[in-house]
């Protein structure tokens, strides 16, 4: 059977449960450090384990926070919260993408190297913490409305996939992959993918459910991936109706290889930026409680089946664990 590394400690995939597949407990763009003197921990740890018993109660029993290594991920900070709240968390290993991260150290890197990087922090632990990672974070494309127009996979994105790919190899951990939803670059990674032997089954092409476009959701699946409709409550870069519409329109003609999420993140780290606070004033539903309060309701009254759903936020976050 197939072990997880969650922030606590080895999980099985039979353990995890309905699992939100992409979330974040912290997040900050890169030199948010040098501008962080406003976070409270304490506070924000507080109010961060009610939310997530808020979810607990929902019936959500694990989360992974894919947050990659230069946006704020904090390895403590998620097991604290794992620890207080009873919610599994699982973080990753991985750099995001060249608009918006990225460090120029890796950018000097070979493939090699940074998939030794990935594999220590998956099989040794995150800057001597002990805390592993147990998933690989990739990312290409920008953001909409923060990031120019996205032209096509770089130079330094196509390395960092390698890299993913290369420690996948090495450890069998899963990848879970940024895109822009208006510029997504899915078929292009598992391209990369394909070249460097990854296994599909264990590949997510993220934030797709803002795509809307059936002929690149059937071309990823046909190949053995999965999508990530990932991204429920983020109303200023796609509407939920439009999510919605996409996600019936795989369900009806037999796509189930499908998990839920919001891409919410709790805590931002540094100021609150005005391009942070456009996008939240404007997906007021974007939080981790969304796809339970609202979206599986309007699933079921849409007609899809009890099983249907346990398949998209049980069974197979299971299977992309190994199980």
């Amino acid at each position: 059977m197939a072990k997880i590394n969650t922030v606590l400690g080895i999980a099985e995939p039979k353990d995890l449960g309905f699992t939100l597949i992409h979330e974040h407990l912290s997040a900050g763009m890169p030199g948010w450090e040098f501008d962080n003197w406003r976070f409270d921990r304490k506070r924000q740890m507080a109010a961060l384990v009610e939310k997530l018993k808020e979810i607990k109660a929902l019936g959500v029993s694990s989360m992974v926070d894919p947050c990659p290594m230069e946006l704020g991920r904090i390895p403590d900070f998620a097991a604290e919260a794992a620890d207080k709240s009873g919610i599994r968390i699982i973080i990753a290993t991985g750099v995001y993408n060249e608009a918006l991260g990225f460090p120029a150290h890796f950018r000097m890197m070979s493939a090699d190297d940074i998939a030794e990087v990935y594999v220590r922090e998956l099989s040794e632990g995150i800057d001597g913490s002990g805390i592993k990672a147990g998933i690989i974070k990739t990312a290409t494309g920008g953001v909409p409305g923060w990031t120019p127009k996205d032209e096509g996979v770089t130079a330094n994105e196509q390395k960092a996939l390698r890299a993913a790919a290369r420690a996948h190899k090495a450890t069998g951990a899963p990848i879970l992959c940024h895109n822009s939803e208006l510029s997504p670059f899915g078929r292009e990674t598992l391209d990369i993918f394909g070249e460097e032997g990854v296994d599909f089954k264990r590949v997510l092409i993220g934030h797709a459910c803002g795509v809307g476009d059936m002929r690149y959701y059937f071309e990823i699946l046909e190949r053995g991936a999965w999508l990530g409709f990932d991204r429920f409550g983020i109303e200023a870069i796609a509407p939920d109706k439009m999510r919605l519409a996409s996600l019936f329109g795989l369900l009806a003609v037999g796509y189930d290889r499908i998990m839920l999420s919001h891409d919410a993140v709790y805590c931002w780290l540094g100021r609150m930026t005005k391009d942070v606070e456009h996008l939240m004033k404007a997906s007021p539903n974007w939080n981790y409680a969304h796809i339970c309060k609202n979206i599986i309701p309007a699933l079921r009254e849409g007609g899809v089946s009890e099983e249907k759903i346990r398949t998209m936020t049980v069974s197979n976050p299971r299977a992309y664990f190994g199980g």
